[in-house]
């Protein structure tokens, strides 16, 4: 009787073969998660357990999602601004709900179409937010020499200093103010840049 069962269970099962299915997680162990029914499961291996990423919606509900998002919370990554608006800019980070940089998290004003160093912070409400104020997720031990020739973003500008930019979205450097060409250089801007002293 058991062995007819299982033969029953497993004739629906291979009716679904080569087919997408919806199916829901009934059981989780060592080596994976059983999916489907108490009477059908089928194993969906450690290994193909895709992993989500959390993030909330606009109602602050909580959200699950296997998009691979652009940025990760300690993370930096240039995103491009998608729109503006009354409490600060909208990044595209490859989800449905844009990224909200809010105007005191930026370091020069923003417009649409511009992209921006970023990284990812929580909120006191709990959200997900993006912040320009990158200095101290910057490394400074890079592994350049002087005279190598690098590549980066500028993501603050100084009347003092000069110009800071993110060498490879990962090293900090500045373009001191007598080498920042008159002060044509902006925040989002990209450089090709000798290294001059580390």
């Amino acid at each position: 009787m058991i062995v007819e069962r299982e033969r029953i269970r497993q004739m629906k099962l291979i009716e679904e073969l080569g087919k997408r299915r919806m199916l829901t997680v009934v059981k989780t162990v060592d080596f994976g998660i059983y999916l489907g029914t108490s009477e059908e499961r089928v194993l969906l291996p450690k290994k193909e357990v895709p992993k989500v990423f959390l993030y909330k919606d606009s109602s602050d509900r909580l959200i699950a999602t296997t998009a691979e998002p652009k940025i990760t919370l300690g993370e930096l990554a240039v995103l491009t601004v998608k729109d503006t608006g009354k409490i600060g800019a909208f990044l595209d980070w490859g989800l449905p709900k844009d990224l909200l940089l809010p105007f005191k998290e930026q370091t020069a004003k923003v417009k649409k179409g511009d992209q921006v160093l970023v990284a990812l912070y929580v909120d006191k409400s709990e959200r997900l937010c993006a912040t320009m104020k990158v200095y101290e997720k910057l490394e400074t031990d890079s592994p350049y020499k002087k005279d190598d020739h690098v590549e980066g973003i500028v993501y603050e500008r100084s009347d003092n200093f000069g110009v800071f930019v993110a060498v490879d979205n990962k090293y900090s450097a500045l373009i001191p103010k007598r080498e920042a060409y008159g002060g044509h250089l902006q925040v989002g801007d990209k450089v090709h840049a000798r290294v001059i002293k580390v």
